[in-house]
């Protein structure tokens, strides 16, 4: 029987692999039936099912500490030499447990939080096939098996973003009647259900179009195959098509990750119920994009290490992300809505995870940039899907998704509230004591040491977003647990509705990965160096990309202090410090009202519009590639198909016809002697014809 590098029979563990992907599906096949038989059963049989694909990814979990991998194949469509495979190697198993774990969690969330919901048994088929069309992009082996699982995930986003499709108010998200550029900014669950399905499909259409580029010119989808022969490599480089295949690749990135200019959906997508939210945005879809840039990246660097020259590959990543960060922070600073902020605080977190990993090709420590990027994607899973949770109990409870609507909680939601703090730490980058801090700091460090001619402006929007997130988290914190009540609950306790911590099933899930956002902090410098082992050695032997040992004498960089580069540690520091100051000063302390101190000036005035109106970008969107095309659309159908073609073409072939019709009519007599004259004179005139 053959073994893999741990001495396990290889079927056994090659089988693991695939049951991560493959229960979740049985999951979701299996859930019409079990509803039709109680309702009350879906919910237990999705978190088994959650459970056991968790624990088949757990079971890998060995070959990424060995640096090892489980590569299985099977015959899929054989006409072109296709084989449909799992790839299990350090970057997938770590990536499988992340997914596996989180989803786990917020499946026992989503117990309690939808409970009495009368459409749950659809809830839960498509949280299944979420969960299982991730997976497949985690663990396939080949570029065709991941737009499987690429476009499954985007088809169970917008049956899940659109759940609540009866459109009721109470599921909107904007604020009603509100409008921007004249447009409305206030959109109902199918609307933004839609919306997401459409911009991603830009991505998408771009990814199958590098898939197809590559395909062209290697013969295979397969990552293996692919760095096995470069001679397809060197064809698409001469004829310059090799970075465009890749960029191309990037664009589904960009639409799956919600990266500018493909980010504006991803704001709408609070439509859906929270644990879908934090599933979107925690462990799966949002973090698909990074993952396969994680997947992609190394191939294209060994590429440039051969030879073979793909630096702007490379550019173009880290500079949407450092863009992506900044914008979508920025507006996460003036925004009422408690998931809204989240949602924008993803968008700009994925673009800190894509500014590592591009950075990382543009540096000779591809493995440092990698590293972060990474880290940073599996300590944002934590800390994000727990403050989604807790935001989704602040609502459940309030039942107002404003943070206006909140305030002074902390004295009866206890839990939610530290938990919160924890999630909400960790997202600001504490130092020290989160996963968050260390992650982040990991990102400067990349960015300061690459020795990029774009280090510097790199770096500095990363230290400015930094301080941003800082502030609109303590933000979020103020609004939600400090100060006076809202008027909305004194109304609510008026009419006998009393605040209370949230159920069990709810607060446990997000505890947890709050308690692992401090636990795995407080050993984070630990962590961090022995996942940059292990993707130290991954790299090495998948791609054959060494690290470099540059010694201090010969570096521009200051030394490090204690491992760590003393600038990119003064910058966390500095950063965390203003960031939390200035929060506490307008919403914790509320020593100034930011109501009066915005329009104290012009300026502020100005640019707190701008942020407010998303930079105005989702409302040019809509100008250029909705309204105006509609707008277009009508004046095609009403000057030219109504005018030009029905009351103008067809009434004018219908007259023509007519005329014809009765011309042709008249010819037909009925008396013999004019047809036989008409002959006659027809044959005359041919004889003539000829004689001349």
């Amino acid at each position: 029987m053959a073994t893999d590098a741990m001495g396990l029979p290889f079927e056994a563990t090659s089988a693991a692999a695939w049951l991560v992907w493959i229960l979740p599906f049985v999951a979701a096949l299996i859930m019409p039936a079990v509803g039709k038989a109680s309702k009350n059963l879906t919910g237990y049989v999705a978190v088994g099912f959650a459970l056991m694909s968790a624990l088949s990814a757990a079971s890998l979990i060995p070959v990424a500490l060995d640096a090892s991998e489980i590569h299985h194949q099977i015959s899929w469509i054989e006409a072109i030499g296709l084989k449909g495979g799992v790839l299990a190697d350090p970057l997938s198993v770590i990536m499988a447990n992340v997914v596996g774990w989180i989803s786990f969690l917020i499946m026992i969330y989503s117990t309690g939080y939808m409970k009495g919901d009368k459409d749950i048994t659809r809830f839960w088929f498509w949280m299944m096939f979420f969960i299982g069309s991730m997976q497949i992009i985690v663990l396939s082996d080949n570029l065709l098996q991941v737009f499987f699982g690429w476009e499954g995930v985007g088809l169970a986003s917008y049956a899940l973003i659109s759940f609540w499709y009866r459109d009721k108010k109470k599921d909107h998200v904007g604020t009603e009647g509100r409008t921007v550029l004249g447009l409305l900014d206030y959109y109902a669950p199918t609307h933004a259900g839609m919306k997401a399905f459409i911009m991603t499909k830009v991505g998408d259409v771009m990814m199958i179009a590098g898939m197809l580029l590559i395909f062209l010119f290697a013969g295979t989808f397969g990552f293996k195959e692919l760095m096995g022969d470069l001679g397809w490599a060197e064809a698409m480089s001469a004829q310059g098509l090799l970075v465009p295949a890749f960029v191309l690749l990037f664009g589904g990135a960009v639409g799956k990750s919600a990266q500018f200019p493909l980010n504006e959906w991803l704001l709408e997508a609070m439509t859906g119920p929270t644990a879908v939210s934090a599933l979107i945005h925690a462990a799966t879809m949002v973090k698909a994009g990074v993952f396969l840039v994680a997947r992609i990246g190394p191939i294209v660097f060994a590429l440039a290490a051969a030879g073979i020259m793909a630096e702007q590959f490379f550019e173009i990543i880290a500079w949407v992300g450092a863009i992506t960060a900044l914008l979508l922070a920025t507006q996460g600073m003036v925004n009422q809505e408690i998931k809204k902020v989240l949602a924008y605080s993803t968008g700009s977190q994925i673009g800190y995870m894509m500014m590592a990993l591009g950075v990382a090709g543009l540096s000779h420590q591809y493995v440092d940039g990698y590293t972060a990027g990474f880290f940073h994607l599996i300590s944002h899973a934590m800390f994000k899907a727990s403050l989604f949770m807790a935001a989704g109990s602040l609502l459940h409870v309030i039942g107002s998704r404003f943070m206006s609507d909140m305030g002074g909680l902390r004295k009866h939601m206890k839990k939610t509230y530290a938990f919160m703090w924890a999630a909400g730490l960790g997202l600001m980058g504490a130092p020290f004591i989160t996963t968050g801090f260390w992650s982040k700091d990991a990102i400067f460090a990349a960015v300061y040491e690459s020795g990029s001619e774009w280090a510097l402006p790199l770096y500095s929007i990363a230290v400015l977003t930094a301080v941003i997130t800082t502030f609109y988290t303590t933000r979020m914190m103020g609004l939600v647990f400090f100060g006076k009540k809202s008027k909305h609950i004194e109304k609510m306790e008026e009419e006998g509705h009393h605040v209370h911590e949230a159920s069990l099933s709810m607060w446990v899930p997000y505890g947890i990965l709050a308690v692992l956002t401090i636990g795995i902090g407080l050993i984070g410098f630990s962590a961090e160096a022995n996942i940059h082992h292990m993707f130290t050695e991954y790299l090495d032997h998948s791609f054959g990309i060494h690290t470099e040992h540059v010694e201090s004498g010969e570096s521009f960089l200051p030394a490090p202090l204690d491992g760590l580069n003393p600038i990119a540690l003064g910058s966390s520091l500095v950063a965390f410090s203003i960031g939390i100051g200035l929060g506490y000063i307008f919403y914790i302390g509320r020593w100034v009202d930011p109501v009066k101190f915005v329009n104290s000036n012009i300026f502020f005035y100005a640019i707190h519009k701008v942020m407010l109106n998303r930079w105005y970008l989702n409302a040019i969107i809509y100008w250029c590639f909705v309204v105006a095309p509609l707008w277009l659309a009508r004046a095609v159908f009403r000057y030219f198909e109504r005018t030009a073609i029905d009351y103008g073409m067809n009434d004018g072939f219908q007259k023509a016809a007519g005329w014809g019709a009765k011309v042709v009519q008249g010819t037909q007599t009925g008396v013999t002697q004019s047809y036989l004259f008409v002959f006659g004179a027809g044959l005359l005139f041919v004889v003539l014809i000829l004689l001349i």
